[in-house]
């Protein structure tokens, strides 16, 4: 997504000797995201997407590879990994790891209608079901004890009343993990950006490489904090009925989900707002670095810290 690892054409022919996708056409940034370099590429063939990856390691990349093909396979709207000639689905590029997947049609949006957050909703309880055939296991690497190791990192620079109030809320989430709850494979990042719309349909999850093992509810929450996000960092009640009714079409919801949905709301808070601090008083060097604003989700936590009594049954 920013692109941290250039990529020469020389290089670019190299590695496609590698893969079965015709001649090397051109090779275009992708300038959104903080994470992994990624490229449209265009061959002979078809266009496809090419990522870098900075941070995760070689042999990290076949869960995420291994996933995506699963779920691609077994209903779930993803891009498919590329294999090579001998049937690889990871590869090396620049000396770092690198894949190549299909390229979706479709386009992200910033103001989602009701449809497409229903969709959304409906698409990711899809995952989660498919999912629980997926035989390999990923512990979540950005939760508790990656909190309190951020914190630590964080406190020299942060101000007093948010310092406070991150370690507030990492301390009552130690004490309301979800641990009791329905679990699997979870996207963990499922952003308006991370999803490709083809009018009100769902053409595509994309940016799986935070997912992991990790309770439902958590991932759900994540969606609906950023899907249904106001400009003034408030949850719309609409867009956030409709995500909800959507992911319940398909996966309802038990009594102790509903219960614990206002806590995880919060804990998708709480994973956004520390892992864009990081990125913003330790930024990654690159070619086309996109910060995001950490405020957002520190003022959207505040927002939910003391509502009303609010359950994800109250939107069906």
């Amino acid at each position: 997504m920013s692109v941290y690892t250039s990529v020469s054409d020389d290089e670019m022919c190299r590695f496609l000797e590698q893969y079965n996708l015709g001649e090397f056409i051109a090779l275009q940034g992708i300038a959104q995201g903080i994470t992994n370099s990624n490229y449209f590429l265009t061959t002979t063939t078809g266009k496809f997407v090419l990522t870098v990856f900075e941070v995760l390691k070689q042999e990290e990349l076949p869960f995420f590879l291994l996933l995506k093909q699963h779920l691609s396979e077994n209903g779930v709207a993803c891009p498919a990994p590329i294999p090579k000639k001998d049937g690889r689905l990871d590869a090396t590029l620049a000396g770092k790891p690198a894949c190549l997947v299909t390229c979706l049609k479709g386009a992200d949006t910033g103001w989602p209608t009701e449809a497409q957050c229903f969709h959304t909703g409906a698409m990711l309880a899809k995952m989660h079901l498919a999912g629980q055939s997926f035989p390999l296991k990923m512990e979540n690497p950005r939760y508790t004890h990656w909190w309190h190791k951020a914190y630590q990192q964080l406190l020299p620079v942060l101000e007093g009343h948010d310092a406070v109030l991150l370690a507030d809320e990492i301390n009552y989430l130690d004490q309301h993990k979800g641990d009791h709850l329905p679990r699997g494979i979870i996207h963990a990042d499922l952003f308006k950006d991370n999803v490709l719309l083809d009018g009100e349909q769902v053409a595509g999850f994309i940016d799986f490489y935070y997912a992991c093992e990790g309770n439902f509810m958590y991932d759900l929450a994540i969606a609906v904090n950023d899907w249904a996000r106001t400009a003034d960092n408030q949850l719309n009640d609409t867009l956030e009925a409709a995500l909800l009714n959507g992911y319940q079409s398909i996966r309802p919801l038990n009594d102790a989900e509903q219960a614990y949905y206002p806590t995880a709301l919060r804990a998708g808070c709480i994973r956004f707002w520390v892992s864009r601090l990081l990125d913003f008083h330790f930024p990654q060097e690159g070619e086309m670095t996109f910060i995001k604003d950490p405020n957002v989700f520190r003022d959207l936590l505040l927002s939910l810290k003391n509502p009303p009594q609010k359950e994800a049954a109250e939107a069906v």
